[in-house]
């Protein structure tokens, strides 16, 4: 019997000097930071590196990944590589009362290790009703065809803000690193009919940007081709007025021709209007001053009549 008992303390004092040896060091990783409880109190945060303590129930270690960013994700759950909506939290309604799934992922960090063990006793439930009170009230003031076509990015903006503001009121030692909202969509009942608005709004789109092209492109076109039109209209009316000024000149010449020698100008006119108007006609001219001949265009009688 006694040496049975001596076998028994033998083991008694193997197994309380390995507990120690394993509980009173510990190891703090790159991306850890540890805090050191001694009688359930906090009492140091240590960094990296190999550490001390005293053994439990002096002291204990709380080892978080405090350089880590998590994720948090907020109507939907990825099971078995799928995504599967949570309707208690997808579910919500818009400010025009209506029904819109909605969800969002959430990248957060422990900004302070000693807040994040005590301030809350569970700091990622309280994170996770934060979320959705931030998505609810921006999407309770949102219309949802707003929602669903062109606000995604303002509203993820403004849910962000909103989690933020709340995370720094809740002070329990989360820090909200940004907020990605995944999907806003119509349900399901009602799905093809808010495809066919937003088709029909894309369409629109479409043609306005086709116009607002056609535009762009007819506007320079139709600037030029009217400056090339006032152009050649100041070059027709500069013609014009050289050519005017020319038969002006030509008439003055004519006129003192024909103050100096009207009968030489009179019949020299006669024969440049009969080139002209009976070109390559043979033109015959006979001395007027036979009393025989017969005088068949008598011009200067008839001009004097």
């Amino acid at each position: 019997m006694r040496a049975i008992r001596n076998l028994f303390f033998g083991f008694l004092l193997v197994a309380l000097v390995a507990d120690l040896a394993m509980t009173t060091w510990f190891r703090v990783e790159e991306h850890e930071e540890a805090l050191v409880l001694t009688m359930g109190r906090a009492n140091r945060q240590v960094e990296k590196g190999f550490h001390g303590k005293l053994p439990w129930p002096l002291e204990s270690v709380v080892i978080r990944p405090v350089r880590i960013t998590q994720q948090l994700t907020f109507g939907y759950t990825e099971k078995d590589g799928k995504t599967v909506l949570v309707p208690d939290e997808a579910l919500m309604i818009t400010g025009d009362e209506n029904i819109v799934w909605a969800d969002l992922l959430v990248e957060w960090q422990i900004s302070d290790i000693k807040k994040y063990e005590f301030a809350a006793e569970d700091p990622q439930r309280l994170l996770r009703h934060a979320v959705s009170s931030a998505l609810r009230s921006v999407m309770g003031t949102t219309s949802l065809d707003f929602a669903i076509t062109t606000g995604k990015f303002e509203l993820q903006s403004e849910v962000k803000k909103n989690l933020i503001s709340l995370m720094d009121t809740y002070d329990v030692g989360i820090s909200v690193e940004d907020v990605k909202l995944q999907d806003v969509e119509p349900p399901d009942e009602v799905e093809a009919e808010f495809k066919a608005v937003t088709d029909a709004r894309e369409a629109r789109l479409t043609k306005i940007n086709e116009a607002g092209k056609y535009e762009a492109e007819r506007i320079p076109q139709a600037r030029a081709e009217a400056q090339q039109l006032l152009e050649q209209a100041e070059a027709n009316k500069q013609a014009r007025i050289n050519q005017a000024q020319g038969d002006i000149a030509k008439y003055k010449a004519l006129l003192e021709a024909y103050k100096a020698s009207p009968t030489i100008t009179e019949q020299r006119l006669i024969l440049e209007t009969l080139e002209r108007i009976l070109p390559g006609a043979e033109i015959i001219i006979m001395d007027s001053s036979d009393g025989d001949t017969v005088k068949y265009l008598p011009l200067r009688k008839e001009a004097a009549q």
